[in-house]
């Protein structure tokens, strides 16, 4: 499956319920790129990443599968992306261990999460230290070319940039392909039912496979400012499913009646949220489908590391 195009790698932690804010945030950018047909596209369920926060087997496997799932419903077609599990591909764990006898200690101080989890005074577990040398392995073992990340996870790219260079000039080797960052669009910040960022955490989310009821509830529920003269937050998430022009004359000829605006929202939101809920109870029906997608993409995914590993393995002087 080697396409000559440049490769494009995400890894998404399989940590918490979907719910439109991932899909607005990050999900619907990913899947656009992968569409655009441009990049030869590895997307990963990082259930090792996950571990660092989540240790039950059984909730491991049930998010790990939703999220593979929701990949798939949508768009994500098997036949053209690798998608696979990280812990599928031995590849990724044996070449941190690789990585972390190059990295010093002081060096993995600079990491905004360990520096966020030293000032909060938490318990720094290894795995939360070590993360960025994972991070870095998923990247380089397939040639990455394109990371999509936030501006606010861009070091995630200098370590494996760092790590490259440092690995390619200890062995006197070009093993590695340092990757240039890819910086998403600045995505707008979904508002919760509460007016908050939207977060599972903060118990203010529209779920994204929810039923039409579900997503009644939800919308229902959200906090509306009667000083205004719009509901600001409805408006907000409005706006994600529908345009400019069609919104202006609705909240206009119902100022004030913030039930209608919100029963408008429902059949918006629900209207374009049905194609791929009816793709992910599909694929509920069918574990075949999404088994014979994961299992395509751990063998395609170990060839290509596998490959990798091969040079380093020689590099090194293991092999």
């Amino acid at each position: 499956m080697d396409s000559g195009k440049p490769v494009l790698v995400s890894g998404v932690k399989p940590t918490g319920d979907l719910h439109i804010g991932n899909y607005f945030g990050a999900m619907r950018q990913q899947v656009e790129l992968v569409k655009s047909g441009k990049y030869r596209p590895f997307i990963f369920v990082a259930d090792y990443h996950a571990l660092n926060s989540m240790q039950d087997a059984q909730e491991m496997r049930r998010r790990t599968r939703e999220l593979a799932m929701a990949y798939l419903a949508i768009g994500l077609d098997p036949q053209e992306v690798t998608l696979f599990k990280q812990s599928d591909v031995p590849a990724h764990t044996e070449l941190c261990w690789i990585f972390d006898t190059l990295t010093t200690m002081p060096y993995l101080m600079r990491a905004h999460a360990y520096k966020d989890a030293e000032a909060k005074n938490k318990e720094i577990s290894v795995g939360i230290f070590n993360y960025p040398m994972l991070m870095a392995a998923d990247i380089l073992l397939y040639d990455a070319e394109v990371v999509p990340v936030g501006a606010d996870q861009k070091q995630h790219i200098e370590y494996a940039r760092d790590t490259a260079e440092k690995f390619n000039r200890t062995f006197a080797t070009d093993v590695f392909k340092p990757p240039e960052p890819y910086i998403l669009p600045e995505a707008a910040v979904v508002p919760g039912t509460d007016g908050q960022k939207m977060s599972k955490s903060y118990g203010n989310v529209i779920p994204l496979f929810g039923t039409r009821d579900e997503l009644a509830k939800a919308v229902m529920s959200i906090v509306t400012d009667s000083s205004g003269e719009r509901p600001e937050n409805v408006y907000a998430i409005h706006k994600l499913v529908k345009g400019k022009k069609d919104l202006d004359g609705l909240y206009e000829n119902n100022r004030g009646n913030y039930k209608a605006l919100k029963e408008a929202l429902i059949e918006d939101l629900d209207h374009f949220l049905a194609p791929m809920r009816a793709r992910y109870e599909a694929l509920e029906k069918d574990p075949g489908a999404v088994d014979d997608a994961l299992a395509r993409g751990r063998e395609e995914a170990r060839a290509v590391s596998g490959k990798k590993m091969e040079a380093v393995r020689r590099a090194i002087g293991v092999a």
